[in-house]
């Protein structure tokens, strides 16, 4: 699980609504879905925390703070807990929304692999 979460240029592969990705050193850039394009810092990548953060200012948002940690909970399971803080809070909302959908997305995904 680790493997494809914590890895910050593969994000359009359980996103959705993410088309593309590209990583150049701590700035990775995504396309959505619309055509919008969306520049976001990598703060954190931790793989012994198994820790992903990032941040972005903008479009939607004037600061959103994303945290990913995969936490394994045996052999071959993992939880993985999508934590967002932004500003205006109401931004929050809509984020959190597409991190649930993100979520759930990952979680078909490990269970159609089984």
């Amino acid at each position: 699980m680790w493997a494809l979460v914590g890895d910050p240029d593969r994000i359009e592969e359980w996103f959705p609504g993410i088309e593309s990705s590209h990583l150049e050193g701590t700035t990775r850039t995504i396309t959505l879905a619309s055509g919008q394009v969306v520049t976001e810092t990598i703060v954190t990548r931790d793989p012994l925390q198994r820790r992903l953060q990032y941040s972005s200012d903008g479009p939607m948002c004037r600061r959103h703070l994303a945290t990913l940690d995969v936490v394994p909970i045996d052999e071959g399971r993992s939880l993985v807990v999508f934590g967002t803080d932004a500003e205006p809070p109401a931004s929050a909302l809509a984020l959190g929304g597409a991190a649930g959908a993100a979520l759930e997305n990952l979680a078909r995904r490990f269970e159609e692999a089984r």
